[in-house]
């Protein structure tokens, strides 16, 4: 697939190491004294080791790579599943049934796993806790690939609010005609509101 992925200038880099010791997924590597992506599988092309690059020898290219972080498959059925670290574009989309739900909803349901993440591929945030606009990559997710439907767990707070719109607003930028279930548990875990919508455009 054609993602963003970070490149190294062999030339640039002078061996210091701290982008290995930056990067969260084990990506890079020193190989004979220089900093090489040895798993480009892992790279999850946002950057973290860029800025740590005293030398400048870090950037991104958008190529074919393997997809980031692909995991054996198990009750979860891809990876990463924080909204802001998925990707905009993958296979494991295609005419799925998306689940995007409160970061809080699966700590406060016991049966959430039976109840809604079974055959769905699953994205969580909070818009609270990232403090951004989660509609921009939804829509990039909903334009770019063709999920079946969508449904929203969220929790009966003011936050939560803000996580609905986002999903709305996403579904009508998309032009995408998308079922939309939205599901509001209280703060103790029970069924409080469901709400289908055939098409949320």
């Amino acid at each position: 697939m054609i993602r963003k992925i970070v490149k190294i200038d062999r030339q640039k880099c002078n061996g210091c190491g701290l982008c290995v010791r930056t990067c969260h997924e084990g990506a890079i590597a020193l190989v004979d004294g220089k900093a090489a992506l040895t798993r480009e599988a892992s790279c999850d092309g946002l950057g973290y080791c860029l800025p740590a690059c005293p030398a400048g020898a870090i950037s991104f290219e958008e190529r074919e790579a393997p997809p980031c972080c692909k995991v054996e498959p198990g009750p979860q059925r891809q990876w990463p599943v924080q909204l802001r670290l998925a990707p905009a574009q993958a296979p494991h989309y295609a005419n799925a049934h998306l689940l995007i739900a409160a970061d809080c909803t699966a700590y406060t349901r016991e049966s959430f796993h039976s109840d809604f993440l079974r055959e769905r591929v699953a994205l969580v945030g909070c818009p609270k806790l990232d403090s951004v606009d989660y509609s921009e990559k939804l829509a990039a997710i909903f334009t770019q690939n063709d999920p079946a439907s969508v449904t929203l767990v969220r929790m009966l707070v003011p936050c939560c609010g803000g996580l609905e719109v986002a999903v709305k607003r996403a579904i009508a930028a998309s032009r995408k005609k998308l079922p939309l279930r939205i599901v509001t548990l209280s703060t103790g875990g029970e069924i409080i509101n469901e709400r289908s919508i055939r098409s949320a455009q």
